[in-house]
């Protein structure tokens, strides 16, 4: 979907969510939805029980943004896979997610391409996949240094797409 609905767009479509009993994918890419409307999505995802892959690829969610959805991903136990790719989340919202993975058991893909996630970013998700059941974690075209990659390759044996 690529409708640029912008933070009203995706309230509405949080309030529905909430309900929701049957949509287990929501692939919305493309829509501007910042980091307000990344909360009202992070807010539908306390109630919804159901969905099982977010797509919120290209939505300029930036850290906030994925501080929301970690906040709800902490107890959230539905969903498998989150994709965020170019959201501009940086190595904040990197230790937010990170945060979320502690205590999340039930994510296992975690894509996070082209988020200009550096050194700092990729330490802390190091760290988090230790305590989790992600088995595919992307950070392609990332600013790492190989010293980075090494921590995420040696330390744990999760798997990463380089």
């Amino acid at each position: 979907m690529n409708t640029g609905i912008g933070d009203v767009g995706a309230q509405h479509l949080a309030d529905a969510l909430q309900h929701n009993t049957s949509l287990t994918t929501l692939d919305f890419y493309h829509n501007k939805i910042g980091q307000v409307g990344a909360q009202h999505l992070a807010d539908a995802l306390q109630h919804n029980t159901t969905l099982i892959t977010l797509r919120l690829n290209s939505n300029q969610i930036g850290a906030v943004g994925a501080q929301h959805l970690a906040n709800r991903l902490q107890h959230n136990t539905s969903i498998t896979e989150l994709e965020l790719q170019w959201n501009q989340i940086g190595d904040v919202g990197a230790q937010h997610l990170a945060d979320a993975l502690r205590y999340n058991t039930t994510l296992t893909i975690l894509d996070l391409e082209a988020n200009k996630i550096g050194d700092v970013g990729a330490q802390h998700l190091a760290d988090a996949i230790r305590y989790n059941t992600v088995t595919v974690l992307s950070l392609f075209i990332c600013i790492m240094t190989l010293l980075a990659l090494f921590h995420l390759d040696t330390h744990y044996t999760k798997y990463l797409e380089q």
